[in-house]
């Protein structure tokens, strides 16, 4: 009997959402919504050696923004009775194990396996352990963490973006499951969770698949059927030189982009199409979920600053005034945004736009062009001025000095907003003003 489609975003609670982590987020809600399957959130803390409120507070702040809900949610944190239970379980039938290695014997059990030109694997040790030398080791004060022993058989499904993959278990060490202090680590907390919960779908990064396979063992062995899950993996994330995207990059986290002033409509519309023949566009991820596949995704596909600011101008340039108004410098007016928003990479940097048509720039003295500025002075129109007033100015400047083209708009650009590029001027004149613009003009003339 086929079941109902369910799936889960699962977020580690000890950081912030960094790009990466997001994208596969991502990939699931829009995967559930195409599949009009249920999302629960689940906040993985149980690896957080402090109280993660105020952190997973943030990670639900910036899911939200990026456009994403989800039907339910938990913590993990809030169901050790659950993995307690399931690790007694496993205990029992002997795919638990416990062992007493400290960090120093196992790094020196790694590094004698690499001299002798063996795999740096867990050699099993303490699956030889004896009650009298377990009862020994808690004597001594020593509490056992708890290892899951592999089975022998290959594990392999069919998976939704990278074809046929297989993992034999014995090449990898026996997982710790359980510490010493009797709580779960994420990998084995989140099987018992799909298990338990019935997903169906999961979605994970590439560099999980082993991961994946150890997964699909346990849950086996949990009495689980491991071909319910239909599985992706996602090609990890490059940067612009082809490097694999760090966590560790703090501005790719979505709190850093946030405040950045990138819309959520770009990072998700990025995100969703990186690796695919679609060109990113700003899309909601409402908007994106219907066409989604995780099929067919790039190698390595490639996320940098320059391109994703790309996507950000077209969102905002499509952004009407009332999207944003809250967002800008105080005073700003529509007639402000429309004339600024289409030269926008960064929301930010709209502040600096206020400043040239409220504010009290000092344009650049330029060289060589004193007269030219002056007989501009000369012919700045009376007000009342409207959009044609800067079509009137600069024919009137054409006709008394015969410039034309850049050589007339360019002195006049710096003279007026004191950059050499920006938004229409036909549109900032007005809104500097007939004062503002004498003075900067008097000034880059002196």
């Amino acid at each position: 009997m086929t079941r109902d489609p369910r799936l889960r975003l699962a977020v580690a609670s000890a950081g912030p959402l960094h790009v990466g982590s997001a994208r596969i987020v991502l990939a699931n809600w829009l995967l559930a919504r195409r599949l009009r399957a249920p999302v629960t959130l689940r906040l993985d803390d149980t690896e957080v050696p402090r109280d993660p409120t105020e952190q997973q507070d943030a990670i639900r702040q910036d899911l939200r923004w990026l456009g994403l809900d989800w039907e339910a949610e938990y913590r993990q944190s809030d169901r050790l009775d659950r993995y307690a239970a399931a690790a007694e379980t496993l205990k029992s039938a002997g795919r638990l194990y416990p062992c007493f290695e400290s960090e120093a014997e196992l790094n020196a059990k790694r590094e004698r396996r690499i001299r002798q030109g063996h795999p740096p694997i867990y050699d099993r040790a303490m699956l030889k352990l004896t009650p009298a030398q377990r009862q020994a080791a808690e004597a001594g004060g020593k509490r056992p963490y708890w290892r899951f022993r592999l089975s022998e058989t290959i594990v392999a499904w069919d998976d939704l973006t990278l074809g046929r993959r297989q993992v034999k278990p014995l090449t990898l060490s026996d997982p710790v499951m359980i510490r010493a202090d009797d709580t779960p680590l994420a990998a084995f907390a989140g099987a018992v969770d799909d298990l338990a919960d019935g997903i169906t779908h999961i979605v994970r990064g590439e560099d999980q698949v082993n991961n994946t396979a150890i997964q699909i063992d346990l849950v086996a062995a949990l009495g689980g059927d491991p071909d319910a899950i239909a599985l992706a993996h996602l090609p990890a994330l490059a940067d612009s030189a082809g490097e694999r995207l760090s966590r560790r990059a703090g501005n790719f986290s979505l709190r850093a982009l946030r405040q950045q002033g990138v819309e959520p409509s770009a990072l998700a519309g990025t995100l969703a199409r990186l690796g695919t023949a679609a060109a990113p566009r700003p899309l909601m991820p409402a908007e994106l979920a219907a066409g989604y596949s995780p099929a067919g995704i790039a190698a390595a596909p490639r996320f940098d600053m320059p391109d994703l600011l790309a996507v950000n101008r077209q969102a905002l340039a499509q952004t009407p005034f009332a999207g944003v108004a809250d967002r800008l410098p105080t005073g700003a007016t529509e007639a402000f945004w429309q004339a600024v928003r289409g030269s926008l990479d960064l929301l930010s940097e709209a502040r600096g736009y206020w400043e040239v048509v409220a504010g009290s720039i000092v344009p650049p003295v330029i060289d060589g062009e004193a007269g030219f500025l002056r007989a501009a002075l000369a012919a700045l129109p009376p007000e009342p001025w409207d959009d044609s007033v800067w079509t009137t100015w600069t024919e009137a400047i054409k006709a008394s000095t015969g410039r034309a083209g850049k050589t007339l708009t360019l002195p006049l650009r710096l003279a007026l907003t004191g950059e050499d590029h920006g938004p229409a001027l036909q549109a900032l004149l007005p809104l500097i003003g007939r004062s503002r613009a004498a003075q900067r003009l008097a000034i880059a003339a002196s």
